[in-house]
């Protein structure tokens, strides 16, 4: 970690995250053998086990041992910034459909870690937790063909160039129950930010978990300053986390599901639809997940229409409902390798090729997609989730999340599982205590950093000192005023 700076207001080095943050525990705390992913899932199910009919799970928050969870705060792994690279070109182009597939790009690789992770259970954020980081990212993404004409490029391949953005992040739990975190993106240099409210409700059925967006989770919020103030929407599909019984799946996609998978364990899998709307442009595209294939293999495909619609008369939530008049363009991929996109209102061409097998006079009749008239939009194949810069565990106040956590952590990562989980249920009383005390005056929590709980419309506005917060990061100034009052502590 960074040395603290004598002076509050100048810049400081940050941690990565790929450096855990670490604290001090008691020596003579055991030293316990970890679990095995087998015996996880186990506990896991037993625990799982006793909400089979509740109807939603992250209301609940119910707690899992130390041992189960993954040493790292919830409000640091759960972003949408994998890639950030792609999410400020999104406004490069001087074209309408062009930034609609920036935008789709950005899409498909935000949940990067849910793909490529580990399986993980990060922390429950508590109320008034909150987590802010950077990344520094070299502004190098290729505009992508728009037009029949326009020039085609890769959207995997680097621009020559050395000009290096920086994108500042700050999010916070702004309700306990139910439980919400607002988010704000900010990038001054390229003129783009992006905010919404994470929640999520899931129910478990006794095979699987179906979690879907919480009613204040209105999708992700885009805004173009340079571009007259563009705004997209981009909404998210429900997923399932499956093979509960079995012990063993692979991973899917996107919302986050507060259990975080990777394959070789449990998966989540997605079979929904969902929606990115720009009504300034009168733009949208529905994007359809097709988990289950031939022979009811799951084959992670999804399939997309790029159309122009009326926002006053939205209407159209299927593929097959969408006029081949109104298309611009479709999608079609699997969205853990490539996507890849047309132009125009013909569908993904194939052609009639057949097959000469030797020896045998028969014929065998294939289709194969035509190269030539497709465009790759993203190949996620060699992309790896690129790490955060984090403020020093020095200048974090008391409820950022690593400061907050760092007990906790230090405690898993030296597998002191007891001793973790019991600090855990310190914070878990303390807070509970709090939030009685605010009861029993009948005071609100007020967020710090947003302006309120929860907005009807899904879009949390910064309060002063959370536009001094981003302001700050963004000049690599980490010092912070303490809270006046502790919502957990």
């Amino acid at each position: 970690m960074a040395e603290s700076s004598a002076n509050s207001l100048a810049p400081t080095s940050a941690a990565t995250s790929n450096e855990p943050s670490r604290a001090s525990t008691p020596a003579n705390a055991p030293v316990e053998k970890a679990p095995d992913e087998g015996s996880k899932l186990k506990t896991f199910l037993g625990v799982l086990r006793r909400f089979i009919g509740v109807s939603d799970l992250a209301a609940v928050r119910f707690s899992l041992p130390a041992q189960l969870l993954e040493p790292t705060p919830n409000l640091e792994y759960w972003n949408y910034l994998d890639r950030p690279e792609t999410f400020i070109s999104i406004g490069d182009s001087d074209e309408p459909l062009g930034r609609m597939l920036g935008t789709l790009r950005f899409w498909f690789t935000k949940d990067l870690k849910y793909v490529k992770g580990k399986p993980c259970k990060p922390y429950n954020s508590t109320l008034g937790e909150f987590f802010r980081c950077t990344w520094d990212v070299e502004d190098t993404q290729p505009q992508l063909k728009h037009a029949p004409n326009s020039k085609p490029s890769s959207s995997t391949s680097s621009v020559a160039g050395d000009k290096r953005v920086k994108l500042s992040y700050l999010t916070e739990q702004t309700s306990h129950h139910p439980p919400v975190s607002a988010f704000y993106i900010d990038c001054p240099e390229k003129g783009i930010s992006a905010r919404g409210f994470d929640q999520l409700s899931a129910k478990f059925t006794g095979t699987n978990i179906r979690v879907v967006a919480g009613a204040h989770n209105l999708g992700i919020f885009i805004t173009l300053a340079n571009r007259d103030n563009e705004e997209y929407q981009l909404t998210h599909p429900a997923a399932y986390l499956g093979g509960l019984l079995r012990g063993t799946l692979s991973f899917s996609s996107d919302c986050k599901t507060k259990l975080l998978t990777a394959t070789g364990s449990l998966s989540v899998s997605v079979a929904d639809s969902c929606f990115v709307t720009c009504a300034k442009s009168k733009i949208k595209v529905i994007l359809e997940y097709q988990e289950e294939g031939w022979l009811g293999r799951s084959q992670n495909k999804v399939v997309g229409v790029i159309f122009k619609y009326d926002p006053s008369n939205d209407n159209k939530t299927k593929v097959k409902d969408v006029a081949d008049k109104d298309v611009l363009g479709r999608i079609e991929g699997s969205w853990q390798q490539k996507v890849y996109y047309t132009l125009g209102s013909q569908p993904f061409a194939k052609t009639p090729v057949c097959f000469y097998l030797k020896r045998i006079a028969l014929y065998t009749l294939l289709t194969r997609v035509q190269e030539k008239d497709r465009n790759l939009l993203i190949d996620l194949d060699p992309l790896f989730v690129i790490p955060k810069n984090i403020p020093p565990i020095e200048e974090q106040l008391p409820n950022e999340s690593r400061k907050f956590w760092e007990g906790v952590t230090n405690a898993i990562v030296n597998k002191q599982y007891s001793l973790a989980t019991t600090l855990k249920q310190e914070i878990e009383d303390k807070q509970r205590k709090k939030a009685a005390e605010r009861k029993e005056t009948g005071k609100d929590w007020q967020p710090r950093f947003f302006t309120g709980a929860v907005t009807p419309v899904g879009r949390p506005d910064l309060t002063p000192d959370g536009e001094e917060a981003l302001k700050r990061l963004h000049e690599d100034k980490y010092a912070l005023e303490p809270n006046k009052e502790y919502a957990a502590f």
